[in-house]
């Protein structure tokens, strides 16, 4: 007896379930974003095709996925519910091309970060990156402010913070420490303040208030319990970079990051002027974009970072 099979007869394949994989791409985005404005700019194309493509999914299937309001929209209880869903799909489809991107001779991650990590925690570590990570070609987005990952331009960012962002998860790299810093020729001309009264009168560095919110010499005296006058010092820089450079150069004392400046702590081109200390309770993290896997290589990078 012969049993013959009608294949496609009972059924029309995904496609006659699901009407647009457009259409569910676009929703994603717009649930993600809880905005067709930044979806549409995420999604490279005009708010007028975002809202056509979620109207059609809506009445492909007959039901109300977002409450529109003036100042952006809300997913119903079913959008809730799709949403779940093909945040899940795109995820597990994102890690197969990882996956499959990581089996090529090279794979390419921008990574954005502010210009004192890329100069300082970066840059000095690139000899590196070959051996670590032999099948990633790095390419650096040094940005001013914290990178904005609902930017489809870029792949990762790394912020400083309390490591809870709504537009992605974090892997934490490491703590900070900071502390007084300066060169040894500043320090062979000058004593060793013995308090921090006399570190009030020394030849300090400030630099302004960053975007990753670090803090300035009053902040840093504050957290240690002093009263700090007002602080006369030899030199105001806009940038963390060009205080360390001024500190290097001999000019005087400037707040150090332990985790920034560890290679010149080591190579004593910068030496610790004091054992005072502050510990700030945020830390530095790689975040993932909301809807990406952590894949292998991206916790391969975190290790980079923090090793």
């Amino acid at each position: 007896m012969t049993t013959t099979i009608e294949v496609g007869s009972t059924h029309g394949g995904y496609r006659r379930i699901i009407p647009s994989m457009t259409a569910l791409v676009e929703f994603e985005a717009v649930a993600r974003n809880s905005s067709i404005t930044v979806a549409a700019r995420e999604l490279g194309v005009t708010q007028a095709a975002v809202s056509k493509q979620i109207r059609i999914l809506e009445e492909s299937i007959g039901v109300q996925l977002f409450q529109r309001h003036h100042r952006g929209v809300r997913l119903t209880s079913e959008g809730q519910t799709l949403f779940a869903v093909m945040s899940e799909s795109l995820q597990k489809v994102a890690a197969v091309f990882d996956r499959l991107c990581e089996g090529r001779s090279e794979q390419q991650l921008v990574l954005s970060t502010t210009a004192t990590f890329s100069h300082l925690r970066v840059m000095p570590r690139l000899h590196s990156l070959q051996s670590a990570l032999p099948h990633v070609r790095l390419r650096l987005a040094t940005q001013m402010f914290t990178g904005d990952l609902r930017n489809h331009d870029v792949d990762l960012t790394v912020r400083y913070g309390n490591g809870k962002w709504v537009d992605g998860s974090a892997l934490h790299l490491f703590d900070e420490e900071v502390f007084p810093v300066c060169s040894a020729t500043w320090l062979a001309r000058n004593s060793l303040p013995s308090s921090l009264e006399e570190l009030y009168s020394a030849d300090l560095i400030d630099a302004e208030a960053t975007s990753e919110g670090w803090m300035t010499w009053p902040t840093w005296f504050r957290a240690l319990g002093a009263n700090p006058p007002k602080l006369d010092y030899r030199l105001h820089c806009h940038l963390y970079t060009d205080t360390i450079q001024a500190a290097l150069h001999g000019h005087g004392v400037a707040l150090g990051w332990g985790r920034m400046l560890d290679h010149l702590l080591a190579s004593g081109e910068l030496v610790r002027l004091t054992d005072l200390v502050v510990k700030p309770r945020e830390a530095y993290y790689l975040v993932v974009p909301q809807g990406r896997a952590t894949t292998d290589t991206i916790m391969s990078l975190a290790q980079w970072l923090r090793s």
